[in-house]
């Protein structure tokens, strides 16, 4: 009788091991050699078969001894442009990058569902591949180089997760449908016209023309949007001048727009470009507009999700399944999901150990919750590949 969570709790002290020794040395986005090297290291001791791919990152596959579907199991590897406080032993010590939204608890989770799997290996039905994806924090997505080296071929679905501070240490969070928005990114640049504080009535004002737009945006959500559908706007940053008696001649505006469907996306940069194009004519100055609208929203298949639903009314271990809400965060797992049906969920960590938001200096996960993550993500990826 295959006994996962046994297995999941002889390699947990192992897991929380290696995600401290992620979180001590984290690498930004597309500078993860020395995690693709350590990685590669560990699954050489396990003796699972892989190969690097995407310059970083890392695919490796476990193959069951006997047959059945093939399942991908995903992680991303990157690190945030952070300075760590945790205040923890194993606080990183690299400068400026910290593992603030929980990609190196991400790491000990699928690398504790491979033990698990490669423990049990000859019993198992089907194929487990497993993808360490560089890039999920910045544009462009390490997910499109991955797959462009084959990550997906010849799999039936896919699986992912995060490790989510909102979620209550205990609680698997699934959504039958909607669960992470679209990220896209908007840049606004107003050109005006330069002078002396002194004399505005010789300017054309782009902080002021800014700063009216800005308003102006805030309005798209509660005034274009239905209520019942969802959408953001945020403005993230204002750039202009570097004296406080000179009206410089431009002013950048950096914000970002959530959605869920095409709809509502093109409705809001329609609304954004409407608005610039307005206030700009009214005080005289002109504009630019660059978009990213890169990663689609992350959509769950109804079914997949149910049957990690499934796996975690199966675990041993005290933890509970909750359907929850979408959020407005996004995740380029939408690529994956996008060429192979699959789910993506969210691993509770929020206890007296987990109080502060993801990309915060001071995050930090409860390690428990990687014990609950192994055994769900192994219970999943068995029950998918006998399906």
């Amino acid at each position: 009788m295959i006994d996962i969570y046994a297995c999941a709790k002889k390699h947990y002290d192992w897991a929380v091991n290696l995600r401290r020794y992620f979180h001590v040395h984290p690498e930004l986005s597309g500078q993860e050699y020395k995690t693709q090297e350590k990685i590669c290291q560990e699954l050489q001791l396990l003796g699972v078969p892989f190969y690097k791919a995407a310059k970083t990152g890392v695919i490796a596959e476990i193959k069951g001894g006997k047959p059945g579907k093939t399942i991908a199991i995903r992680t991303d590897i990157d690190a945030l442009p952070l300075q760590d406080e945790c205040g923890q032993i194993y606080q990183s010590q690299n400068q400026g990058a910290c593992h603030a939204c929980g990609h190196d608890g991400h790491m000990a989770v699928l690398f504790g569902t491979i033990r698990i799997l490669n423990d049990l290996q000859a019993d198992l039905s089907g194929t487990f591949r497993f993808l360490f994806q560089p890039s999920e924090e910045e544009f462009p997505s390490g997910a499109k180089e991955l797959i462009a080296a084959g990550a997906l071929d010849g799999i039936d679905a896919i699986i992912g997760a995060h490790i989510w501070q909102p979620v209550p240490l205990g609680t698997i969070g699934i959504s039958y449908g909607n669960l992470m928005a679209a990220p896209d990114k908007f840049q606004i640049k107003i050109t005006g016209k330069g002078g002396h504080g002194s004399m505005p009535e010789q300017t054309i004002d782009p902080i002021l023309t800014a700063a009216q737009i800005i308003l102006g945006l805030n309005t798209i959500v509660s005034r274009n949007i239905d209520p019942l559908d969802l959408g953001v706007v945020s403005v993230g940053s204002i750039h202009a001048g570097q004296a406080f008696n000179i009206i410089p001649e431009t002013a950048v505006i950096e914000g970002t727009v959530r959605s869920f469907s095409k709809k509502i996306q093109k409705l809001i940069f329609n609304r954004i470009e409407t608005i610039t194009q307005g206030i700009c004519a009214g005080n005289g100055a002109t504009y630019t507009i660059d978009t990213v609208m890169e990663r689609p929203a992350v959509i769950n298949n109804p079914l997949y999700a149910k049957a990690i639903k499934a796996a975690v009314d199966l675990c041993e271990s005290n933890i509970k399944a909750k359907e929850i809400p979408p959020v407005m965060s996004g995740e380029d797992f939408s690529y994956y999901l996008h060429k192979v049906p699959g789910a993506f969920f969210f691993i509770g960590t929020g206890s007296a150990k987990s109080t502060y938001p993801h990309h915060h200096p001071k995050f930090d996960i409860d390690e428990e919750c990687i014990l609950y993550g192994m055994e769900v993500m192994a219970r999943t990826a068995i029950r998918l590949a006998n399906t």
